[in-house]
């Protein structure tokens, strides 16, 4: 709702099995539609190719995510290129991307860093999902489960986000609350947490500060995104009580905005998302850290961008 889709691929062949409002493949003459081959210059050079096409479909946008899995070749040289095309159009612009699962190798895991560094030169915030930490919510997952667990956290971050704006509810954000946040937010994580049992917005809020994925000291924050959802029977008080306890584990400087939602999917639960921006992550990338390739793995396909229509 709100939002449009756009996926972006090297290859030909993974791109038809997109699902999105547009699909754009890039650098054919360099790849010959088969892909990056785990080089992230390759994917970079293939993306600087469409740069003209990017500017005429990001150009109406307010808001630009760029979500991709970092570590091979297109999401990881073609997402600060897209990034970049976005901030030169003064989009606010948000990465949405996962850390390599460690099995998929070191050279993998160095690629990640470099993308990350490179996204966070040109991006206003870059939310990061280790996957190895999501491995501690759910440690029994298949390896391809595990795929499918980490793509989907991508798309409930996303979500998560365009929500508080466009989806009716309790409390609503307007686009300025979003961009006061998340404008030079830094590196982000998140936290997500739910309950459906007694003093469930207390223990709700407690799963989502206290989440495996969270994995940074939350008092550095330097603000925050709370989207709290509820079953039909949540009170507004007990939003507001989820956000009061947010407040509290933060800097009492630190810049909050939160909205709140019902939804009938839920049955005497409450469920709340956390974002928070500016937070010292150890995940930051060594500068001195160059790309390097590798074989692919399963489940980090095409990079996805989902633009918010807010005017």
């Amino acid at each position: 709702q709100g939002a449009d889709t756009l996926a972006l691929n090297t290859d030909a062949q993974d791109l038809l099995n997109a699902t999105a409002d547009r699909k754009l493949l890039v650098g054919r003459e360099i790849t010959g539609g088969l892909g990056a081959g785990n080089d992230p210059n390759k994917g970079e050079e293939a993306t600087r190719q469409s740069e003209d096409e990017l500017k005429e479909y990001l150009h109406r946008a307010d808001m630009v995510f760029v979500t991709c899995g970092l570590g091979g070749g297109t999401g990881t040289g073609a997402s600060p290129i897209v990034a970049e095309v976005a901030n030169r159009l003064d989009t606010l612009t948000v990465g949405v991307v996962t850390l390599p699962f460690s099995v998929e190798g070191k050279r993998r895991s160095r690629n990640a860093k470099v993308g990350l560094r490179n996204l966070r030169e040109v991006a206003d915030t870059v939310i990061v999902i280790p996957n190895n930490r999501l491995l501690r919510v759910a440690p029994d997952l298949p390896i391809p489960a595990a795929f499918m667990a980490a793509d989907q956290l991508l798309m409930d971050t996303i979500k998560g986000i365009t929500e508080l704006i466009t989806k009716p509810g309790l409390i609503n954000l307007d686009f300025a609350d979003v961009r006061t946040v998340l404008s030079e937010g830094g590196v982000a994580m998140i936290g997500i947490g739910e309950s459906g049992r007694e003093n469930r917005a207390t223990k709700a809020a407690d799963e989502a500060l206290n989440s495996p994925l969270l994995d940074v000291d939350i008092t550095g924050a330097g603000g925050g995104l709370v989207n709290v959802t509820g079953s039909p029977d949540m009170s507004l008080d007990e939003a507001k009580s989820v956000v009061g306890q947010v407040s509290e584990a933060l800097a009492p400087g630190a810049q909050i905005s939160w909205g709140a939602q019902v939804s009938d999917d839920l049955t005497k639960a409450m469920r709340v998302l956390v974002i928070l921006s500016e937070v010292h992550s150890p995940y930051a990338p060594s500068p001195s850290e160059g790309p390097t390739g590798e074989r692919r793995e399963a489940g980090e396909g095409e990079l996805e961008l989902e633009l918010e229509s807010l005017g």
